[in-house]
């Protein structure tokens, strides 16, 4: 792949995915250091003149009423990052730690910041080097933006911290000097210039919903492969049902369910004798629920991409505002409300996304009314349990899910001694998210495992071209069930093939 060009521009999802899964190379435009140069210039020249300037020469949050003298400039910006990483808990994955990094030097890249190009130099040299700061996932209220874990990331910037180097979690000095980068010794503002902002929350969540947009499409293949194995039609998925109500998510998810069950002989095999006029909802309603997921991550996608290139920080800086000498403003772009609200949005799609797809799973095993496959996908029920388990297995996934999709954007608390007095939870937010789509993950894989047995048990009869590819594609991470077996390491093989795209 080409290197991606930061110039502050917004990020597309895929674009903040292969610099932080593929490690795509990273490289800043001029335009971005001919802006970051002319903000470097207006916060020298304020701190040669002695200004007071929030965050250049006060303390922080509560103490933004103390007045830091020109010789403890430098010092004040490294307490600032020491104090604030403070997080706690599990350490972000490597992927979102790079995710990280990448957000925050394009935010750097737009020249609000103020920063020296040393700085952002060394973020994109992390990244193109393979330096990813060790940020645990906890500690964040979203505002003044995600401080503890992008103090984090700064700890390692300046040389201290932990972070992952070839593979191994070593001392943040020490991944800097095997990388062959020298650390940052932070000037006037640059501490509080890496550590405003909605990275974290935004790499969490950004990453979260790329995931789950590749599953609100593998949802319409596992569904269609249920449907056909159930003797379900297609007639529900005609496209002029769908014009008459044209929502994009619906039209586009009912076409992709013609075109994946497109010649299957399972459904040729009824078409004329049955009697059945209408499938359960879980089978007829599939455009209609998957595509409303698909348009509630197609705006949390449209959010995320907006806040890539935004500038989060604060105070920000503008050179060349039309006024002599430009301004520095106070302001509040590290609140995470957007982002906080359009992850309870996903959490709540993504749930209900996990929930239909686990009642196909129970019309595939149910012998009530699986229209005459074996009870429980069992090639011997009652010696043999067969897929029982699996539907057990995704009913309390979704109970997971059902409770963590209750929003956290409304559980303000104040903080910082009053002075941050509304926050937006953004990174529980994030968090939350992940989880649920790593259990929508598991059921999905779930329906496809259980899909392609019942769709074996109407051999001869094959399902349409495609189908038969998905079932082939699952054949090769888990072999048919023959006799009972241990399920767990298939359920959570076939998650990860869903996980690596390999759908």
């Amino acid at each position: 792949m080409d290197a991606l060009t930061l110039d502050g521009q917004a990020l597309r999802l895929p674009e903040i995915e292969a610099v932080a899964v593929a490690r795509r190379r990273v490289e800043v435009s001029a335009g971005a250091r001919e802006r970051g140069a002319a903000s470097r210039a207006l916060i020298e020249r304020i701190v040669a003149d002695g200004q007071t300037v929030y965050g250049v020469n006060t303390g922080f949050g509560k103490l933004s009423d103390v007045r830091v003298s020109q010789e403890n400039l430098a010092q004040l910006q490294t307490n600032l990052v020491r104090s604030h990483a403070a997080g706690v808990g599990q350490p972000l994955s490597e992927a979102e730690s790079r995710a990280m990094v990448l957000l925050r030097a394009n935010v750097l890249a737009k020249g609000f910041s103020g920063t020296r190009a040393e700085v952002l130099d060394l973020l994109v040299g992390m990244l193109n080097a393979g330096v990813s700061p060790v940020i645990p996932e906890k500690g964040s209220v979203g505002a003044s933006g995600d401080l503890a874990p992008l103090a984090h990331l700064a700890l390692v910037a300046i040389g201290e911290g932990e972070a992952w180097f070839d593979g191994v979690r070593v001392a943040g000095g020490e991944a800097l000097r095997r990388a062959g980068l020298q650390p940052v010794r932070l000037a006037a503002k640059e501490g509080l210039a890496l550590l405003n902002g909605t990275q974290a929350m935004a790499a969490v969540g950004g990453l979260s919903a790329a995931r789950a947009q590749r599953l609100a499409r593998l949802a319409d293949v596992a569904g269609a492969m249920s449907l056909d194995a159930l003797l379900g039609t297609p007639v529900a998925f005609d496209a002029r049902i769908h014009a008459a109500r044209p929502h994009a998510g619906q039209v586009a998810s009912a076409a992709h369910l013609v075109e994946v069950m497109r010649g299957s002989e399972i459904r040729e095999s009824h078409r004329e004798h049955c009697s059945r006029v209408q499938d359960a909802y879980c089978l007829r309603c599939m455009p209609q629920v998957h595509g409303a997921v698909r348009d509630v991550l197609a705006h949390v996608a449209s959010v995320v991409e907006t806040e890539s290139g935004s500038a989060t920080d604060n105070p920000l800086v503008f050179p060349d505002d039309g006024l002599a000498g430009g301004a520095v403003l106070s302001g509040g772009n590290f609140h995470g409300a957007p982002l906080a609200y359009a992850f309870d949005y996903a959490a709540i799609a993504v749930t209900d996304l996990a929930g239909i797809t686990e009642r196909r799973i129970d019309r595939l095993l149910n012998p009530d009314i699986n229209e005459g496959l074996p009870a429980f996908l069992s090639p011997d029920p009652g010696l043999s349990s067969g897929f029982m388990m699996a539907q057990i297995v995704a009913a309390a996934l979704i109970n997971e899910c059902q409770v963590l999709a209750h929003p956290s954007s409304t559980g303000s608390i104040p903080t910082d001694g009053g002075k941050e007095d509304h926050v937006s939870m953004g990174m529980t937010g994030a968090l939350k998210l992940r989880q649920i789509v790593e259990h929508a993950e598991r059921i999905v894989a779930i329906e496809l495992m259980c899909a392609a047995q019942a769709v074996e048990f109407r051999r001869p009869l094959k399902s349409s071209p495609q189908l038969e590819k998905v079932l082939a594609a699952v054949r090769r991470v888990v072999p048919r069930l023959e006799q009972d077996r241990v399920l767990a390491g298939d359920i959570e093989a076939l998650a990860a093939a869903v996980r690596n795209g390999e759908f």
